[in-house]
């Protein structure tokens, strides 16, 4: 599926939620990793406020684009920042949405 560059440059940013790795099974516990560069993938939430509108992502980033000690309320800088849509279907209901993924985060804004 095509992918889209979120443009970030005017808005502000704020990490609302600590990294946490991103399960391919949360029974086993598994880690999702980055399929070109095998580094492990972690979800970081994210606060993006723009124009007067904030709202709050999730967001798909390798463990090796967060700098250390990020902390919620943290601000910080998007790098790569892409949207794209998905759909599956489970036990025979369709489900679909958007997932977000950078290159990484930066400190600071």
């Amino acid at each position: 599926m095509p992918s889209f560059k979120i443009d970030t440059s005017t808005a502000v940013v704020f990490v609302a939620t600590a990294p946490t790795p991103k399960l391919v099974n949360k029974q086993t516990g598994e880690i999702a990793t980055d399929r070109e560069t095998g580094a492990r993938l972690m979800t970081v939430g994210l606060l993006i406020s723009d124009e007067g509108e904030g709202n709050l992502y999730q967001v798909t980033i390798p463990d090796t684009g967060i700098p250390e000690g990020l902390t919620p309320g943290a601000p910080v800088s998007v790098v790569g920042l892409k949207a794209r849509d998905w759909e599956n279907e489970f036990n025979g209901q369709k489900r679909h949405g958007i997932s977000f993924r950078a290159v990484a985060i930066t400190a600071g804004a």
